[in-house]
């Protein structure tokens, strides 16, 4: 009997890569094939690439037997990352990857050819141009000449590669390397999405965050987030156009209510929780009309700008003391889903982990709950780590009631999103769960 709906969670997309390659500082620590950590072996040819067992270098030797000898020429160099993959991708064509079929249904599928290159965007963006001249210095060192196609040719695999790739993600959500997936390329965008794709190493897995009606799935209604959904319309909006070339247009981005909240300040009034457009002509609260004085505006605004140079400025190392300096400024200030306030927190909160302040994280991350539920949605990987880690540390500072609360909504959450043979769910959730449930149990005796 034919299924006439699908459950949230269904696995409906499962594909290895058509070509990946792991950002080059994890090769000490990650094997090149399958992308797991572990202790790994240098190829003992070229000394670049790493594996963990000899059946991933078994394996993995065809593809690289070629790349294997300008490694090796290469010798003690970085090859950029882009670089590699391209090279990646060409090999793969000119050993009949053109012809390859990346299935997404029992009869539909993907080759190489049918992915857009986005040629004539490319063209005009400075960035992405440079970026190709770079890559085709790089690519010579790489690729012998009598292989190398020709510059109209290698602009429309690079638009192929920047377009259609996905970052593939850790247990923690972290981009550990980029994977071509065929099969998986036909997924479009929403900032509402009704699937999630998650990595098994550098395998891709894609379910359903809701139930999915009708016999058979229609891969033109099933939507993945492209980006990091924790921004406003216009900051997605841009990222999206810079990066993909098109103007996100879905349900979300035309939400009005949503980005007034995303931007919105405190009201004045301690007991009104709505919240304040101050780019809007309005001079009281549409809640509460208690008035909006210019002053307010101006402190707004000024700690708005604050915090965002700050956060700029922590891309790269967080530290906490800037942190708190600026939930100290935005306290009655920004409203409590204020993007900005939630980014300053989420950055707290691993920052406090790091340095070991666990009463501080659990204070940033019990704050950050709600807006990371209602932002990123509630079968989100990310809200679901947040709650795994703040279950971990409330069962080491034996607040086990908390501790469980936490766990078991992560584990809905994960059950959803990796499914019961991920790694994750399998070797850390239910382990945690199984100690939060113990340490209840002893705290209610």
């Amino acid at each position: 009997m034919r299924k006439l709906f699908h459950k949230q969670g269904s696995l409906i997309l499962k594909e290895t890569p058509f070509a990946c390659v792991l950002q080059s500082r994890y090769r000490a620590e990650r094997c090149d094939k399958c992308f797991k950590p572990g202790k790994v072996l240098k190829c003992s040819n070229c000394l670049y690439v790493r594996y963990c067992n000899r059946s991933c270098q078994k394996e993995a030797w065809p593809e690289h037997q070629e790349e294997c000898g300008k490694l090796k020429e290469i010798g003690d160099r970085v090859v950029p990352d882009a670089g590699l993959m391209m090279s990646r991708i060409i090999r793969k064509l000119l050993k009949g990857g053109d012809v390859m079929k990346g299935y997404y249904t029992d009869k539909c599928y993907r080759r190489f050819w049918d992915l857009m290159p986005h040629e004539e965007d490319i063209k005009k963006d400075e960035k992405r141009m440079e970026h190709f001249q770079s890559l085709t210095v790089v690519l010579r060192s790489l690729i012998d000449e009598a292989a190398m196609p020709g510059n109209q040719e290698l602009l429309r695999i690079f638009g192929k590669m920047c377009i259609n790739s996905f970052n593939i993600l850790d247990d923690e959500m972290n981009s550990i390397g980029t994977g071509m997936y065929l099969g998986a390329s036909i997924m479009d965008h929403s900032c509402r999405p009704n699937a999630v794709a998650i990595f098994d190493g550098c395998n891709l897995n894609v379910r359903l965050l809701e139930d999915y009606h009708g016999a058979e799935i229609d891969f033109s209604k099933i939507f993945i987030s492209y980006i990091d959904l924790l921004n406003p319309t216009d900051v997605r909006r841009d990222m999206l156009r810079k990066r993909y070339y098109f103007e996100c247009g879905c349900e979300r981005c035309r939400d009005e209510q949503e980005l007034k909240l995303m931007n919105g300040a405190a009201c004045a009034n301690a007991q009104c929780d709505e919240p304040i457009s101050m780019t809007a002509r309005q001079d009281r609260c549409p809640g509460c009309s208690t008035a909006i004085k210019q002053t307010e505006r101006d402190k707004f605004r000024e700690i708005s700008a604050f915090t965002m140079t700050q956060l700029e400025q922590m891309k790269d190392v967080t530290y906490l003391d800037i942190c708190q300096l600026c939930l100290s400024k935005q306290e009655k200030i920004f409203h409590p889903f204020n993007v900005w306030y939630l980014k300053t927190l989420d950055l707290a909160f691993e920052s406090a982990i790091e340095m070991e302040k666990w009463e501080d994280a659990i204070d940033y991350g019990s704050r950050l709950k709600d807006g990371f539920k209602r932002f990123n949605g509630a079968f989100h990987p990310l809200y679901a780590l947040l709650l795994l880690k703040l279950g971990k540390i409330e069962i080491y500072l034996k607040h086990g009631k908390e501790a469980l609360m936490n766990v078991n909504e992560s584990e809905k959450i994960l059950r959803i999103t990796h499914g019961e043979e991920h790694d994750l769910y399998k070797k850390q959730l239910i382990p945690l769960l199984c100690q939060a449930a113990t340490e209840y149990e002893q705290m209610d005796k």
